[in-house]
């Protein structure tokens, strides 16, 4: 395994981390009174918006996509609208997977589905670029040794990270300690967030301490 590709896969992560806590900075500079928790919905937009322009321009340089084939324009087309649809189901799932693990059905609708293109973009958002509207390569991903490089790897991981860290994140909202983060969903999008986050760092990482063991065979 070369390890300058680990470093490409470090870098592009690193600088995944960078953008989202300039989503968190560079705004106030711009917008009298922001914060992550007291304008909470504008920055879940702000977040999803630069994390999904920046993996999508990363994406295309770097070229992760395993996939030799040239394709004609018009397939690119029917590609991206297969990637926006199959984006937009993620958002309706996860919205309605949290609505069954409790979140209000009616109230705060729209912080949850906020909350749910949030988690799509950390993962859907990354299949859809890496592996494109393909739901065979999903499946082979997330078996078993299904990994074909370490940008899959890393994909693997941080997806899990992203999704235990909302889980998490969820934890202290019944607890009556009235804090302000306590409130729906921002302690689960920040889970969501550092869960993401920790996985962008820990996967190079990782790849780097087992890659004499790793072995990624073409299938």
């Amino acid at each position: 395994m070369k390890e300058a590709e680990i470093r490409r896969l470090l870098a592009a992560n690193l600088l995944c981390v960078f953008s989202i806590i300039l989503t968190a900075v560079v705004p106030a500079f711009f917008w009298d009174g922001f914060t992550v928790l007291g304008t909470h919905l504008a920055w879940l937009c702000i977040c999803s918006v630069c994390v999904s322009a920046l993996n999508i321009i990363l994406h295309l340089v770097l070229k992760t996509n395993l996939s030799p084939k040239r394709s004609s324009f018009a397939h690119k087309i029917s590609r991206f609208l297969k990637c926006c649809i199959y984006f937009f189901m993620s958002c309706i799932l996860f919205h309605a997977i949290i609505v069954l693990y409790g979140a209000p059905l009616i109230e705060s609708v729209t912080e949850t589905f906020l909350f749910a293109v949030l988690l799509s973009t950390f993962t859907t958002l990354q299949c859809l670029c890496m592996l494109g509207p393909n739901i065979q390569a999903w499946i082979r991903v997330f078996s078993k040794n299904g990994a074909m490089s370490i940008w899959e790897s890393s994909l693997q991981i941080t997806t899990m990270c992203s999704i235990l860290g909302a889980w998490f994140g969820a934890f202290p909202i019944p607890l009556d300690w009235d804090r302000p983060w306590q409130v729906w969903p921002i302690s689960c999008s920040l889970g969501a967030t550092f869960g993401y986050m920790a996985g962008l760092v820990i996967a190079p990482l990782w790849i780097y301490w087992n890659r004499k063991q790793l072995t990624y065979k073409s299938r």
